[in-house]
């Protein structure tokens, strides 16, 4: 009796063992998709923010230009040709209008690359979560082994308590309820 006590809870530890398997390679694969994506996010937002910059640039390129015409004009403005003076004036306009049409770009700009920013930390969440249940499940797994080879029901109750966990963070992986 006692002989089939022991096949009995053997089949069960087999079973429960495949399960946690089952949980932890899903787990590996999820976990590498979003760090997959993070790097992606990554990426994006880095060339939103170069994207950034260079409009930056330009737009600091034409403020420096308004600002030498503007000097220009208040230096020439007893001794120029009217036309000339109208001419500066024009143009100044216009850098202006440059920069505050590089300064619009540059906000459109920033709140792309902070979306794209907070999906990267989104991705990492998951990711990160992923990883701490490949790790329970890993370490249920191993217990649920050795309770196999020394034929030791303790391992086994230990690998499933250890197990429960592993798996409430793969259930937290996916939706994120802690």
């Amino acid at each position: 009796m006692a002989e089939e006590k022991k096949e009995l809870w053997l089949s069960y530890l087999a079973l429960t063992t495949v399960v946690l398997a089952v949980c932890a390679t899903l787990s590996t694969f999820k976990g590498g998709s979003y760090s997959t994506r993070s790097v992606m996010f990554q990426t994006q937002a880095s060339d939103q923010w170069a994207f950034y910059q260079a409009k930056s640039i330009k737009g600091y390129l034409y403020d420096i230009q308004r600002e030498m015409l503007e000097l220009e004009l208040r230096e020439r403005s007893d001794s120029s040709p009217p036309s000339l003076l109208e001419g500066h004036k024009n143009q100044i306009a216009s850098f202006a209008g440059k920069v505050a049409k590089y300064e619009d770009e540059k906000k459109q700009i920033q709140e792309a690359a902070k979306k794209l920013e907070a999906s990267r930390d989104d991705a990492q969440k998951h990711q990160q979560i992923f990883g701490m249940a490949v790790i329970f499940l890993q370490i249920s797994i191993l217990l649920s082994s050795i309770a196999a080879l020394l034929k030791k029901k303790s391992f086994w109750l230990m690998g499933l308590a250890v197990g429960l966990v592993g798996v409430v963070y793969f259930a937290n992986g996916f939706l994120l309820f802690m």
